[in-house]
């Protein structure tokens, strides 16, 4: 899409539908058949992204091995991230378009959400708090900003300055999905459910018996 070169070649503060329509080779009217706003068009943009994010997530298909096809998922997102930078800044560091004007793009940001999600149901975690229809997405959130940040570090000047090597980079990718299972699976696989806090008559009853 002419579009996106646009954003490439000259950032995205310059993308119009004049520029992409002078590009083209079409009258400066002829791109508002398809698209009213510019916004609509870096919208259309964004979906693109999220739909080739998400064929990339779903690359390896689910095993019966939940915390390995969770690890295997990881290094595609920061595959994904270090082939594509500029489609991953437009995803996760670019303001959006409207989200309630432009459906199919949240459509498809959801959809790799969803894989992430999906992957984690046939999991055996460790619940830090009662189960709830919630608790997916929490722990979703939870692995996605940890890539996220994980992705940002190692494409920042920081790795440099910390003069860390390439073996140490790799090992702290390592690392980091160990650490991951051990946070979500638990190193004793029991439960992590914290008890319910005392109401004040409840604790003067325990405190009372505690002295008998």
């Amino acid at each position: 899409m002419e579009a996106f070169r646009i954003i490439e070649e000259a950032g995205i503060e310059k993308l119009s539908l004049r520029d992409v329509a002078r590009r083209v080779g079409v009258s400066h009217q002829a791109p508002y058949k398809h698209f009213p706003s510019r916004d609509h068009i870096l919208a259309e943009i964004v979906a693109r992204c999220f739909d080739e994010f998400a064929v990339f997530l779903g690359t390896r298909p689910p095993s019966d091995q939940p915390h390995e096809d969770l690890q295997a998922m990881g290094l595609l997102y920061l595959e994904y991230a270090q082939r594509h930078p500029l489609k991953y800044r437009l995803m996760f560091s670019t303001p959006l378009p409207d989200p309630r004007r432009h459906p199919r793009m949240m459509q498809n940001a959801h959809h790799a959400f969803s894989i992430l999600r999906d992957r984690l149901q046939g999991m055996p975690l460790r619940q830090t708090e009662p189960q709830s229809t919630r608790s997916t997405d929490l722990d979703a959130m939870f692995i996605w900003s940890t890539l996220h940040g994980l992705s940002s570090i190692l494409h920042s000047d920081m790795l440099a300055a910390l003069k860390m090597s390439e073996l140490d980079q790799r090992r702290s990718v390592q690392r980091c999905f160990a650490r991951l299972s051990l946070a979500l699976s638990g190193n004793d696989g029991t439960p992590a459910i914290p008890k319910r806090p005392l109401r004040k008559s409840e604790a003067r009853s325990s405190s009372s018996t505690r002295r008998r």
